[in-house]
Order: C-alpha cells, then sequence, then structure tokens
C-alpha cells in the first residue's frame, strides 16, 4: 500500500507537498516484480559519466528490437529520466495498492518492413516533484525506503525489461536495490548489471569498485560500455577521441567481462533530447556500416512523431543496436 505521502515523501521543508497525483481506478494489479522477465541494472562508480544517457538508449533501442520495456530511475537526488524522454509534465497516477508508470510510447504493431515497437514505461521521482528544481534532501533511511518502495508499489504488469538507472558509488540506494531485489525477484529475474565508464583513468579507477560491488553482492556483469569515447562533428564526417579511447576496454579484460563497446559524444543526440529534433548529418558520416545521410531524404519535412523513431535517424542508435543485440543475447541466450 501506498504509505502516508507527508511521511514518506518529505521535501526540504518537510511537508511534502511537492506530490501531485491524479488518482483514477484501475483493476486489480499483481506483485510488482511477478511478471517481469529481465531486470538490469545500469550502473557506474564515478558520477557524470552518462548512466542515464546509456540507460534511455539503451531503453529506445530494447523498444524497436520489439521487446516491452520499463525504466526505473532510482537516482533520487539528481532525476533525469523524465528528461530523457521529454516527459518532464507528465504526472504519475495511482492505483490501488501503488503507481502507474507513465508512459513514453505504446506498443506498435510490425510494418511491411517486418519492423515492429515494443511498448515503453518509466517511474522516477522526477514525476513526484512540483518543480524541476527542487530539491530532495533526504538521509539514507528515507532513500532506503523511497526505492523499496519503488520496485514493490509501481504496477509493471507484464513486460520483457526493466532497467533501473542508479545513482554513482555503492551507497544506500545501491545496498537496498539488491537486497530488495534478491528477495523479490528469482535468479532468472535478475540478469545482472551494464557498468557505464569513461576512457579516463580517474573514471576507469571509481568504476573497478563498482564491479567489486557486483561481486561482493553476487550481481552477474553483462557488460562495460565505454561512453563518451570520442567526439562526433556537427560540421564533419570525423569522430575526435577528445577523452581518449579504450581504457575501458583495457578494464573489461581485466576483470574478465564482455566488452560491449564505445559511444561517443554526438551533439545531434543531445539535441535530440533537448529540442526534439530529429538527427541529420553532413554527406559521408558513416556508422557502423550504416550511411547516416540517407536519413535527410527519408526524414519528416518536420520534427513532429516519437521519440523512439526520431533516434533512428541519430548516429549513436546503430551502435546500441548491436551492443542491444549482443546483451539480448547474453541475458536469453
Amino acid at each position: 500500500m501506498i504509505a502516508n505521502t507527508s511521511s514518506t515523501f518529505p521535501n526540504h521543508d518537510g511537508h511534502g507537498r511537492f506530490l501531485h497525483y491524479t488518482l483514477q481506478t484501475y483493476a486489480p494489479y499483481t506483485m510488482s516484480l511477478k511478471d517481469i522477465k529481465h531486470i538490469t541494472l545500469v550502473l557506474s562508480g564515478k558520477g557524470g559519466v552518462g548512466k542515464s544517457s546509456v540507460t534511455s538508449q539503451l531503453a529506445l533501442t530494447l523498444s524497436l528490437q520489439g521487446h516491452s520495456v520499463g525504466v526505473l530511475d532510482i537516482d533520487l537526488t539528481g532525476p533525469s529520466i523524465p528528461r530523457f524522454f521529454g516527459i518532464e509534465n507528465e504526472k504519475v497516477k495511482q492505483a490501488p495498492g501503488g503507481w502507474i508508470p507513465v508512459p513514453v510510447h505504446q506498443a506498435r504493431e510490425a510494418n511491411a518492413q517486418g519492423k515492429g515497437l515494443g511498448s515503453l514505461r518509466c517511474m522516477s521521482l522526477g514525476f513526484l516533484l512540483a518543480n524541476r528544481g527542487d530539491a530532495v534532501v533526504w538521509r539514507g533511511p528515507k532513500k532506503t525506503a523511497m526505492v523499496r518502495q519503488f520496485l514493490s508499489d509501481v504496477h509493471w504488469g507484464a513486460m520483457d525489461y526493466l532497467l533501473i538507472d542508479t545513482p554513482p558509488g555503492t551507497s544506500d540506494e545501491h545496498i537496498s536495490l539488491v537486497e530488495t531485489l534478491l528477495k523479490q525477484a528469482t535468479p532468472d529475474q535478475l540478469s545482472g548489471a551494464v557498468i557505464v565508464t569513461t576512457p579516463q583513468a580517474i573514471s576507469i579507477s571509481d568504476v573497478r569498485k563498482e564491479i567489486n560491488f557486483c561481486r561482493k553482492t553476487n550481481v552477474a556483469i553483462l557488460g562495460v560500455i565505454e561512453n563518451m569515447a570520442g567526439f562526433v562533428c556537427p560540421n564533419c564526417s570525423e569522430c575526435t577521441n577528445v577523452f581518449s579511447k579504450g581504457g575501458g576496454e583495457v578494464m573489461a579484460k581485466e576483470f574478465e567481462v564482455p566488452f560491449m563497446g564505445s559511444v561517443p559524444i554526438d551533439p545531434m543526440f543531445i539535441r535530440l533530447i533537448e529540442e526534439g529534433r530529429r538527427p541529420v548529418y553532413p554527406e559521408g558520416t558513416i556508422v557502423e556500416g550504416k550511411n547516416m545521410t540517407q536519413n535527410i531524404e527519408d526524414a519528416p519535412a518536420n520534427d513532429e512523431g516519437l521519440l523512439v523513431d526520431k533516434y533512428t535517424a541519430c548516429s549513436l542508435s546503430p551502435i546500441f543496436n548491436g551492443m542491444v543485440k549482443g546483451l539480448v543475447d547474453r541475458i536469453e541466450g
């Protein structure tokens, strides 16, 4: 059941005034995690490496491959998933015994080319804040209670994948998350963790601690993603390794875990998220064997449409497509 909001969700002044619900009537729901096939954590020991960016792109790519997906954002003091999906103004709806996750888009049947689309929904503390700039000033026990409630009281229903976007480090949220999952989820459901790093040595040294955390808590490591490995110039087809490249792959080999791949910084992806504009690239831009300039001819004359459809025009889409295929093979293999 939902706890009293004034005691469970206080804002910085202690009165819980930032919560706004739309109460509707729904049919009874099953236990939160019961019908989820695969639960995957996205972790990093370092802040600012782009976990939320990676999580959102993993979710979009899984959806494009036909899987139903949910994203749970437990970065309580910096919830950014609503902004990545362009649904910041949405509000959570209550149902008997819990919350209904906010839809990003619905499932879509396969078209003539055989391309279907899986549904995508998400839950975040960001939906419960009255304003984007509201601070969440909580001590450890409040964070722990919130994480447990997110895992028990969000009605996901039947779903293929639940991605959990976590804060940096190995703090209260992580311990509470793993303890609760080990109690509520079956070993077959908890598929493991994707580790995100950047190429710099200082980032890799912190991410090593996250790998050790996974091993101490018996969470399988599905792979390492090296984010911000290069910069895609918006004016030419060059990709420059601003922060070097290869550190994540070296670390993966050192710990004998799969290396999923490197992801560059693409200003067109940032524009897509911030402005909702479809990515457009100069002639000659080829990524993973895909000519991105073909998107100029195929794109609609305006920027209307679903985020997931516009994302297919992004240079990062073919990169994540290959990584997610490998990830699904390892999980479902």
